[in-house]
């Protein structure tokens, strides 16, 4: 079978300077700057979807065109000749997966249309009632339900029947099959790093707890599944080896659930000497001291935690079961190991007033995260959430086909006035926010109690660099690379940085130079790179011009605009079929690896 797996625009997208579909495009006063940062990220469950289908012997393709313009679009989707499309439908794109499965069957007619993802799950009869065009809806867990689907389609039976899908019978009537049982052993899958190359990483399902915002519940059902330890290590080893970037971003909806896993998974990294820097989202109130000492030394960067409030009233409204001092506490345990630490905050939770955000404000300015970022809350189908504002009847599903907002953002229950105040505040802070950048003294610090940790001497020779202590700053950059820090292009640059601050042209180009030979993949440096040319080019310093360096390290400039994992460019050949090579069995990890690694062994050898 031959199966295109494809991510779509929110909407019918114009190209630059072109008129805009005054209904089927954005909604109107939409800005390019309402898209988070994790909106054109291809979504993890289409890559195991495809990495599922690949192995099961059929033939796969998989498109990131969340960005494309829709005249782009229109000339992809008819240069695929493929017996099965699938989508995954998110609140966000609804519109963009309607518009797409309407396209599919104006082209490709016998073509079968299903869709995914957490917004069909909640809405899956919905979605074909109002959408003729779609075939077929996989509620939740899709891997084994699309794989059913495969299989009847490729042996010509009906597609009737399936648990975990529905569907429309022969009457017309939309019909709902069995249930589908979660898949217990979550190593049986396929890895998608076998075959595709993207940056973010799941190495678990599902969440033990129910805030009333998320949806997790909807999409994987009750409680937490992980990978094994040897798979997720296996499955590392395979997304480096096909990354430039030494980055990787973990996406599981509370990574650090289960302790001992995630102990036993930072060990197993060090003792297989993987290298590479990463971050991900967890709890507050999962994270303790030893902990984040592992997850430091196994490459750990960042934590995005999942903070709403700093209104005891709020959070307990929204059941986060957290308190602000629970997350002071873990925030100073992650800023004593240098993790970066980035709060995601809502405003206009349940039982919020102007008096619980002051708060919230106030209690930001004590806890000092390295950044925060705020989002209006919006309701989404599929929460708790959107079952009690549906019950209060103050919202109608029937709204997620009938009006063009990309999320339904409205305050849960604030006062008209005070809600009209949020909204203006959100307009003035909106984007990500930096609040607290340690200083030489804290990194110093962090240095003293992981003297062997690559990225903490980094840390402290950007802290150097600020303060002006530039033979300090080049130092540590040195110990650095001598400490194999995964990113060397970045030291490169960094070291370019501290020659431009002596006036020392010849080691900015000569730095420069380095980074971009032995590591010209990062986004950062290249820029730099770019810019001095061009600077160069203009005259140098005789041209007047100021020469304007970059030092930054965040994950945000160092992704790669290359498909699946982003909307890039299409290959030239991404019409033609080919057949995929099955991926290899995994490695076992031995025993004696995490042994050595608790012990405290500090370099140890690639364990094949």
């Amino acid at each position: 079978m031959r199966v295109a797996l494809i991510y779509p625009p929110p909407w019918k997208m114009p190209l630059a300077g072109e008129a805009i579909d005054p209904v089927d495009g954005p909604p109107e006063g939409h800005e390019p700057a309402h898209f988070d940062g994790d909106f054109f990220q291809m979504p993890y469950g289409l890559l195991s979807l495809g990495a599922q289908a690949i192995r099961a012997g059929h033939q796969v393709k998989l498109f990131n065109l969340s960005a494309y313009a829709w005249t782009a679009l229109e000339g992809v989707v008819a240069a695929l000749d493929a017996d099965v499309f699938g989508m995954s439908c998110w609140t966000s794109n609804r519109r963009g997966v309607a518009l797409v499965a309407k396209l599919i069957k104006q082209l490709h007619p016998r073509a079968t249309v299903v869709i995914g993802g957490p917004h069909a799950t909640a809405l899956g009869k919905e979605l074909l009632a109002h959408h003729p065009d779609i075939d077929l809806v996989c509620e939740g867990e899709g891997d084994e339900t699309f794989l059913d689907l495969l299989q009847r389609r490729a042996a010509g039976k009906p597609l009737n029947g399936i648990p975990g899908a529905l569907w429309r019978s022969s009457e017309g009537k939309i019909v709902k099959g069995p249930e589908r049982v979660k898949l217990k052993d979550l190593d049986a899958l396929a890895p998608p790093h076998a075959y595709f190359d993207t940056h973010i990483l799941m190495t678990s399902r599902g969440c033990p707890w129910q805030c009333t915002f998320c949806g997790a519940e909807n999409t994987w059902g009750r409680g937490f599944r992980g990978h094994s330890v040897r798979y997720v290590l296996y499955e590392l080893e395979m997304a480096l080896a096909r990354l430039p970037v030494k980055m990787v971003q973990i996406k599981d909806d509370t990574f650090t659930t289960n302790k001992r896993r995630v102990l036993e998974l930072c060990r197993g990294i060090r003792a297989r000497g993987l290298k590479f820097l990463w971050s991900c989202d967890t709890r507050v109130d999962v994270l303790d001291d030893e902990l984040l000492r592992e997850m430091r030394l196994a490459g750990c960067e960042r934590l995005s935690l999942g903070v709403e409030s700093g209104s005891p009233t709020v959070l307990a409204a929204m059941d986060k079961k957290i308190t602000p001092d629970e997350i002071v506490a873990s925030t100073e345990l992650a800023k004593k190991w240098g993790i970066k630490v980035r709060y995601y905050m809502i405003v206009g939770a349940r039982g919020e007033t102007r008096e619980t955000f002051q708060e919230t404000l106030d209690f930001l300015a004590r806890a000092r995260p390295h950044q925060f970022l705020f989002s209006c809350l919006a309701i989404y189908p599929g929460t708790r959430d959107f079952d009690d504002a549906e019950a209060a009847g103050w919202l109608d599903r029937e709204i997620y086909f009938t009006e063009k907002f990309q999320e339904y953002m409205t305050p849960f229950d604030a006062s008209e006035e005070d809600g009209a105040y949020f909204a203006r505040w959100f307009q003035r802070h909106r984007g990500l926010r930096t609040l607290y950048e340690p200083d030489v003294e804290a990194c110093e610090a962090i240095v003293a109690r992981l003297p062997e940790h690559h990225a903490a001497h980094v840390d402290l020779a950007q802290a150097y660099g600020r303060a002006g202590r530039l033979d300090e700053a080049e130092r540590h950059l040195r110990r650095a690379l001598e400490l194999g820090y995964p990113c060397p292009g970045l030291l490169h640059n960094d070291l370019a940085c501290v020659a431009y601050a002596r006036g020392d042209l010849p080691n900015v180009i000569a730095e420069l130079a380095e980074g971009v030979q032995v590591d010209p993949q990062h986004a950062v440096l290249l820029r730099n790179h770019a810019a001095l040319q061009a600077w160069l080019e203009a005259g140098g310093a005789a041209s007047g011009e100021t020469l304007q360096l970059d030092a930054r390290h965040g994950f945000e400039l160092l992704e790669r605009t290359a498909q699946p994992s982003l909307p890039g460019p299409l290959a030239k050949d991404f019409d033609v079929w080919a057949e995929h090579a099955p991926p290899q069995p995994i490695a076992p990890i031995r025993p004696e690896e995490l042994v050595a690694a608790s012990q405290g062994a500090r370099r140890l050898s690639v364990v094949a």
